[in-house]
């Protein structure tokens, strides 16, 4: 009987350790310190890599992840399943080395898979695999066919894959590319519009109680709002399914994509822009919005080398990446880089310096990254994680005026505002550009936030899709949503609320001009003059009243809420009048009068300057949450001229004025390891920078 006990107590003991899962804070991931190369192989490459070259310079170059091609497209290790493509070029044994010789050397590996294409032969064995188009078009990139998302390639063969590389290989994380649905090809330029697969048309049809898929994009058709759900349900479906099968082998293998739902790492991209205006901010604006909408995730930025994805070979300035890493560190994401191919007899290796500097940097002070709290009381809301078309020029151009000012905010996207209702209404001030579409749970928060205190900022078609919440909230109503502003002026009128336009009596517009109906309002501001008489000088004139405004200003019992109709973001965006965005700032000053003072500083506007609060990122912390300090991050821009990175040029005697609720211990310099002279005056932190060059980081230890 004793025996037996004994035998219970160890086969229940047994398994109940077995069955425990891991402490969140020991997932290797969590520590938030990925400093990653990803090197995206092209198929030749894998005749010639070697994993001692390979390991030699990611110990170069301080990285501590290695991300590299497995499988999906095609195989580099020697697969065993005939609906996997093997790469002609594969040796057999180089993953495996590659792997253990990381590992010797505590490197982590993601392995990368790309499940979004199918080479012709699996094609010719399987079309009904593949995407076609309402024309009956395939979407193919010389033999690669991409698939269908709901056919049996993405929804059986791509975990049976998986599961043979977790088989065969110690791996640390997968990295999945391109998960989604395709309506375009990507590396020509192509639009090809929604995929018609037959199991598509079944898979909705089951999921829409027997409607119709749609053939077009219009987010104002219902049709194509209940396809969007179906898309959103049938993506987590099939990441909740690969997040068990990956956990049940491996807690410890990190899932890596660029959504958010049975996901360790989220990433993001910072990419080349083709078109004008470059956007110098794009690492500040990928992480800022990730790390504030997803707190519990971790988040990883690859500054991307390539120019496009027709000009894979040709890196983008090296300027521009040390502003894009340096901004993942001030921002709290580690760093991430994306080349083709491996280090050795790289096409363009002019970035070389900057990504050993900046990723020792990162390595020798780790400890102040990556674990660190907002003290912003701003938010601006984006329309999304990738935004694009004249939404994202909207929203870049309202941060771009905060950014200017050296105003801290946060971003939210739009898409969470449901989900993160407490964090949301602790702002004093959330600015809507142009967000529209917002679920009815999000309305409610901001409702709810107003009530208790928050001021709301909204510009443009903000809210034009649900008009009771317009009114309601801004007491706005639409007559006419788009109208062409050019030829438009407004006059500054309220010099009490705008205090920034001595001299100027009208200030010229130019893209949307919304018509509405401010009755509902408080106040009306920004009256609207006529288009005139346009022509030469002797006939123009004419600039009267036209009984429109283009601010309202409604009064709440705690709060106010301030609606610009007018395309306010994008014109300084595309044009970068000060004017414009003197009457953002203004308007801020107005309702939030605090909002300048957390951080005075004479710093040029092109010194990109963030604050946050840090807590020591050391392995024998990972449990402590309370404050150990402010980290202020200073990022040189002044080398960007708008379509060219050149050099930063140093900038002197930087004075910052920072409100502290503590006095720090000491201050010092992480360029340059000296400390740094300040006083304190029971709320403020003075102390001045003699010389910033690209980079600095500033530590007010307690």
């Amino acid at each position: 009987m004793k025996k037996f006990a004994a035998l219970f107590c160890l086969i229940f003991f047994t398994n109940s350790l077995c069955a425990q899962k891991t402490p969140v804070n020991d997932l290797w991931w969590k520590r938030n310190n990925l400093r990653v190369i990803q090197m995206n192989l092209p198929s030749y490459e894998a005749a010639t890599i070697n994993a001692d070259s390979i390991v030699a310079d990611l110990i170069t170059y301080s990285a501590n992840t290695l991300l590299i091609n497995a499988g999906g497209i095609m195989a580099f290790y020697p697969t065993k399943l005939d609906f996997h493509y093997t790469n002609p070029f594969m040796k057999e044994n180089v993953l495996g080395e590659l792997i253990k010789k990381c590992h010797q050397n505590n490197i982590k590996v993601i392995v990368r898979f790309d499940f979004s294409r199918v080479h012709e032969s699996i094609y010719k064995a399987h079309p009904d695999w593949c995407y076609i188009s309402s024309k009956g078009e395939r979407i193919i990139n010389t033999d690669m066919y991409v698939v269908s998302i709901n056919a049996p390639y993405v929804q059986e063969k791509a975990f049976k894959i998986i599961e043979e590389v977790i088989d065969m290989f110690p791996i640390d994380g997968i990295f999945l590319n391109m998960p989604g649905y395709q309506v375009n090809n990507p590396y020509e330029g192509k639009y090809h519009g929604i995929d018609q697969n037959d199991f598509d048309k079944k898979a909705f049809a089951a999921y829409a109680h027997g409607k119709v898929l749609p053939t077009e994009e219009n987010k104002a058709d219902t049709l194509y709002q209940k396809y969007l759900e179906f898309k959103k349900h049938t993506v987590e479906n099939w990441s909740e399914r690969l997040h068990k099968l990956v956990k049940s082998r491996n807690e410890q293998i990190a899932i890596c994509t660029y959504s958010d739902k049975f996901v360790d790492i989220i990433r993001h991209e910072s990419q080349s822009m083709t078109t004008l205006p470059y956007w110098p901010y794009t690492a500040s604006d990928n992480v800022g919005n990730a790390v504030n909408s997803f707190p519990d995730h971790i988040i990883s930025n690859a500054s991307i080398q390539q120019i496009s994805f027709q000009s894979r070979y040709n890196a983008v300035e090296p300027q521009e990446v040390q502003i894009r890493l340096y901004e993942n560190i001030a921002n709290g994401s580690g760093l991430d880089l994306s080349m083709m191919g491996d280090m050795r007899g790289y096409e363009d290796e002019r970035n070389y310096e900057v990504i050993r500097k900046v990723y020792a940097f990162h390595k020798k002070h780790e400890q102040y990254f990556g674990k660190y709290k907002s003290l912003a009381k701003i938010a601006i809301v984006a329309p999304g994680a990738w935004p694009n078309g004249e939404p994202m020029q909207e929203y870049r151009g309202i941060q771009l005026m905060l950014r200017e000012a050296h105003i801290p905010f946060d971003i939210i996207e739009d898409g969470q505002i449901g989900n993160l209702s407490e964090k949301v209404k602790a702002y004093k001030l959330i600015i809507l550009p142009e967000i529209t579409y917002l679920k009815p749970e999000a309305v409610q928060v901001l409702k709810e936030a107003s009530k208790a205190g928050t001021n709301l900022i909204a510009t443009n078609r903000t809210l034009f899709d649900s008009p009771e919440t317009l009114q309601e909230l801004f007491g706005a109503k639409i007559e006419k949503k788009d109208n062409d502003g050019a030829g438009n002026y407004l006059v500054p009128d309220n010099r009490s609320i705008f205090k920034s336009f001595p001299g100027q009596k009208m200030l010229f517009w130019k893209f949307n001009l919304g018509l509405y109906d401010l009755s509902g309002a408080d106040q009306k501001l920004l009256p609207v003059l006529a288009k005139g008489r346009p022509g030469p000088p002797e006939i123009i004139g004419g600039h009267e009243p036209t009984g429109y405004y283009a601010l309202g200003i409604k009064n709440h019992a705690k709060s106010k809420a301030l609606i610009f109709p007018v395309n306010l973001g994008r014109i300084y965006y595309m044009h970068g009048y000060q004017e414009h965005k003197n009457l953002l700032l203004d308007a801020i000053h107005y309702v939030l009068p605090e909002a300048p003072l957390d951080i005075q500083t004479n710093a040029p506007q092109r010194v990109e300057v963030i604050l946050k609060e840090f807590v020591k990122n050391n392995v024998s912390n990972k449990e402590k949450i309370n404050s150990d300090g402010l980290i202020l991050h200073l990022v040189n821009l002044t080398g960007f001229s708008g379509n060219t990175y050149f050099e930063p040029l140093p900038v002197y005697n930087l004075n910052f004025k920072i409100k502290s609720a503590k006095k720090p211990a000491r201050i010092f310099s992480l360029s340059s390891g000296q400390p740094i002279k300040f006083t304190y005056d029971n709320t403020f932190i003075n102390l001045t920078i003699s010389k910033l060059d690209g980079f600095e980081g500033v530590v007010m230890e307690y």
